[in-house]
């Protein structure tokens, strides 16, 4: 087994390191989400964590890592008679991206459940990681089907197997860890929630704190063992803590005061539900324990708030998160002043000695491995508030016109929710939201004999195609005799995600400014929709003379928000130039990814200028896309009461459809937009 690089020889992130030592003292704090961009250690320090875990007492033989104190009465390889158990090292499992759902959550052996009636049953990693840590490495990018089996086992502590009326189930309680860069796409809301504490992490930019961390790393790189063992009388300590901590925990009081400053907290910010709440208080709690306390103060709650808020608060996937540092200080001082006189006056009638605040002063925790009573553990320059909403709002965003007739961006319109686009067809692409599938999740729609591993048997197929041989196979007892050929697999159909490609006109004709506001709104209301429904998205814009690929095809629709709300316009209109660009990202991502179908959005009033024969040199343009079969759509953004019906012209040209902004709106009397026409070569 390799040696990991110590926790505490990891340079800063002090939020990070707080903020995974608060889920080693109380698992209950609900885990840690890391977001930052590559290469800032977050992968480093979660692993790192591991080693200091107390160890953990399990059932001798138990494949489920029972409690040898009260052993789960339902496990498979139960019943378990209580006893003092066998101590191993806490475990850290990772799960890959690219998991199998079986991998996940176990399998059963189904030629023997079918033909002995036996609950032969393979653990999955949710099994392995019982009472230790589940770490998810680029969590964002974990496929939806893995994502909501998560999201029971979380809920529930329990995992669920079932297949075709055979089950198991066992216990599943983990410490859920996953980092994530932003840049690569945004978290389901749901498994969001499901993290207790989120931080942001980035590199620092002060050069002796760079220099250490590179000195560091090389030292380790040179003789991993050595290197820890440098560390080891610090590692001891920490561990130590940790344990110390544990056992304090029980005694932290967590009075009525406080509790109303954690829900008034909760209440300023406008978080949904009441999960908030219930981790900022665990999490206070574990401060105060951290800090050898038995008293949970304001301090305290005021950085649970900074831990466990910032991603709760998000109205959107483009909201920056983060949480208003003056504004939470209000909070908290003003319902620190309304208790003070009750306060007191109980304080005379049942404590005629109250004292001062407690052990430990008004400590918030602090930067956990160095010092035993830090002091300002909210001012760290790496915690998710550092940047304030103000810079979303400053003017300076908008680009400097570069050119003549060329203006500067404006803001886009309020988003709204939008008509279901989707390309026609089958696809077998990524798991998602939008287009039909083949997958392996969804409605049955048939079987096939099984190429590799089954996954999700057919049973009537099975029992079918099994039937004809029993007399030949001797069949004598009440089971049927199965044998590998009769195995069938189910074929399903749900949805996948698709490769939405915006090709937006930016151009002198789209420059006016309530226009071009409306025209961004509507492509904002998409990308929105692209988020839900788990596409890829990309950018591709047309002013002046030629035309630029401003974000290429990636996950992150929070980056095409940005991207978008920079746009300048003006210039002429070099639509064919725009679709042949569109046309040589299509055909790299059809190299890249070549199961996920695309769809073209044109968002344009079909004008063309500029050049030789502009109208015929896109139309050209277009038909080189309609002759691969690419699925597009056209958004008309004419306006006024003359309209030449030019974006109509070029949705023909496409072999697509054409939509007005006011038809893209899902409330829309309009007429309903459900599929992206295109030409017939794809067989359904």
């Amino acid at each position: 087994m390799s040696t990991r690089y110590p926790f505490t020889a990891v340079v800063g992130m002090d939020d990070l390191r707080l903020a995974l030592l608060l889920n080693a003292v109380s698992p209950a704090v609900g885990g840690v989400l890391v977001r930052g961009e590559k290469g800032t250690a977050k992968s480093t320090a979660v692993r790192a964590l591991a080693d200091l875990l107390p160890a953990v007492a399990v059932v001798a033989g138990c494949r489920f890592s029972c409690d040898p104190a009260a052993p789960d009465p339902e496990c498979p390889d139960g019943p378990h008679e209580s006893g003092p158990g066998t101590a191993r090292a806490a475990r850290m499992v990772e799960l890959p991206v690219g998991a199998s759902e079986d991998r996940l959550v176990g399998a059963l052996d189904i030629e023997r459940a079918l033909g002995e009636g036996v609950k032969s049953f393979e653990p999955g990693l949710l099994a392995d990681a019982h009472r230790g840590i589940l770490y998810v490495d680029e969590v964002n990018l974990l496929h939806d089907h893995l994502i909501d089996l998560l999201l029971d086992a979380a809920a529930m502590g329990s995992s669920y197997v079932e297949r075709e009326g055979v089950s198991v189930r066992h216990a599943a309680r983990f410490l859920l860890v996953g980092t994530m860069n932003p840049e690569e796409g945004e978290l389901r809301p749901q498994l969001l929630d499901r993290f207790g504490l989120t931080v942001e992490v980035a590199a620092s930019r002060e050069p002796e704190q760079r220099v250490e961390v590179v000195r560091r790393r090389l030292a380790y790189d040179d003789d991993p063992a050595g290197f820890a063992a440098r560390w080891a009388e610090d590692e001891g300590a920490l561990r130590q803590r940790i344990v110390a901590a544990r056992e304090l925990l029980p005694s932290v009081t967590l009075g009525d005061a406080v509790l109303l400053q954690i829900a008034a907290t909760c209440a300023a910010f406008e978080v949904d539900g009441m999960r908030a709440d219930i981790v900022m208080a665990r999490t206070a709690t574990a401060l105060a324990a951290w800090a050898g306390r038995t008293e949970v103060t304001s301090d305290d709650v005021r950085q649970a708030a900074l831990l466990a808020l910032p991603h709760r608060r998000r109205r959107n996937p483009f909201d920056a998160p983060g949480l208003d540092q003056d504004k939470l200080d209000e909070t908290l001082e003003q319902f620190k002043d309304e208790q003070s006189t009750s306060e007191r006056s109980k304080d005379e009638d049942d404590d005629p000695d109250p004292g001062p605040e407690g052990p430990g002063g008004g400590g918030g925790g602090g930067v956990p491995p160095q010092g035993d009573s830090p002091e300002n553990p909210a001012k760290s320059p790496e915690s998710p508030e550092s940047s304030d909403a103000s810079e979303s709002t400053e003017p300076s965003a908008a680009p400097t016109p570069g050119g003549p007739g060329e203006r500067a961006a404006v803001k886009a319109a309020e988003p709204f929710r939008t008509k279901m686009l989707s390309v026609p067809g089958l696809g077998e692409g990524a798991a998602g939201r939008r287009s039909r599938a083949r997958t392996d999740h969804g409605r049955t729609t048939g079987s096939r004999r099984p190429q590799g591993a089954l996954t999700k048997l057919h049973l009537a197929a099975t029992v079918q195609a099994a039937a004809p041989h029993q007399r030949a196979r001797g069949r004598s007892g009440r089971g049927l005799v199965v044998r590998r050929d009769d195995l069938r697999q189910a074929t399903r159909e749900g949805r996948e995600g698709n490769l939405v490609l915006f090709v937006v006109d930016a151009s002198g004709s789209m420059a006016a400014r309530q226009r071009m506001s409306a025209v961004k709104g509507a492509v904002l209301s998409l990308l929105l929709d692209a988020y839900q429904r788990r596409d890829k998205v990309g950018l591709v814009t047309f002013r002046g003379k030629d035309a630029e690929l401003a974000l290429p095809p990636t996950s992150s629709v929070d980056a095409a928000a940005a991207r978008l709300e920079t746009l300048p316009t003006g210039g002429r209109t070099p639509l064919a130039a725009g679709l042949l660009k569109a046309h040589d990202v299509l055909r790299v991502e059809r190299l890249r990814d070549p199961s996920r179908r695309p769809l073209l959005v044109v968002v344009t009033d079909g004008r063309a200028t500029g050049g030789p024969e502009p109208v015929a040199l896109g139309a050209r343009a277009a038909r080189l896309h309609a002759g691969e079969g690419t699925a597009s759509v056209v958004v008309d953004c004419e306006s006024g009461m003359v309209r030449l019906g030019l974006a109509g012209e070029l949705a023909r040209e496409l072999g697509g459809t054409a939509v007005t902004l006011d038809e893209l709106r899902a409330d829309s009397i309009a007429g309903l937009v459900k599929d992206a026409t295109a030409p017939s070569r794809r067989a359904a």
